[in-house]
């Protein structure tokens, strides 16, 4: 059976400060966001820019270095992120010219920002998105404090959400961003991550055990469509 860490009822031992020793974060911000028609790293939640939100939630687990993936003609992303690093000095900014590509080539970016420090002590990668606006901290513990080589995330699609869930048994659940991976394994398989050839299909070739998950169905709520972003306005998760 494949070991699963849990967000709710479970008592985390390490401290933050314990984690600020031995990871990175790499926030995959780079999407065009074609479908939705405007750029989603800009959406507002809490009267800051969507990706503001989230880099100052991944510094909330004190990493050692936060290599932040933008796209390079998106002029505004470019001097938010600009502000971001000035006010942080663990943020790096990383242009990503092939945005169209697929994310795969945002990640590979990412792990060669983070090889270049030539730190010894990083020995995993917390990777995360921009557009699950229900995404916290309590979530990003959850991941930190599992022990396997992969710690994912779990939770439903958008189609099974609005087919009343588990009545659409054709809809599988969806295991992936945010996670923490080995950082080791990580280098090995930057070669393979082309395209939209992600991290899915390398995981999904680990045994069971070096596989850990932490379920969190608010994280099905990403921003890809209008409808999507009008709804999430409607709850509240982002400013109208």
């Amino acid at each position: 059976m494949r070991k699963r860490v849990f967000t709710e009822g479970a008592e985390h031992t390490e401290s933050t400060e314990q984690q600020s020793q031995n990871h990175a974060v790499i926030i995959l911000a780079s999407g065009l966001s074609q479908r939705l028609g405007q750029p989603k790293q800009l959406l507002i939640k809490n009267g800051e820019p969507l990706i503001t939100y989230m880099t100052r939630l991944a510094i909330t687990t004190n990493p050692q270095v936060i290599v932040i993936v933008v796209p390079d003609n998106h002029r505004f992303t470019a001097s938010t992120m600009i502000e971001l690093a000035n006010q942080y000095p663990t943020v790096q900014i990383v242009v990503n010219s092939q945005a169209d590509t697929g994310m795969a080539h945002s990640l590979s970016l990412g792990v060669e920002a983070i090889v270049a420090l030539e730190s010894t002590s990083i020995d995993r990668v917390l990777i995360m998105g921009v557009d699950q606006v229900l995404l916290d901290e309590p979530h990003l513990t959850a991941l930190l404090a599992g022990k396997q080589t992969v710690v994912a995330s779990r939770y439903h699609s958008w189609r099974r959400l609005e087919t009343h869930q588990n009545r659409d048994k054709t809809v599988s659940d969806i295991i992936g961003l945010p996670l923490v991976i080995d950082y080791k394994l990580l280098r090995q398989w930057q070669s393979g991550l082309t395209g939209d050839k992600g991290l899915r299909h390398l995981i999904r070739g680990l045994p069971a055990d070096q596989i850990g998950e932490v379920d969190n169905d608010q994280l099905s709520y990403d921003i890809d469509t209008p409808e999507q972003l009008a709804y999430a306005k409607q709850q509240g998760w982002l400013d109208s």
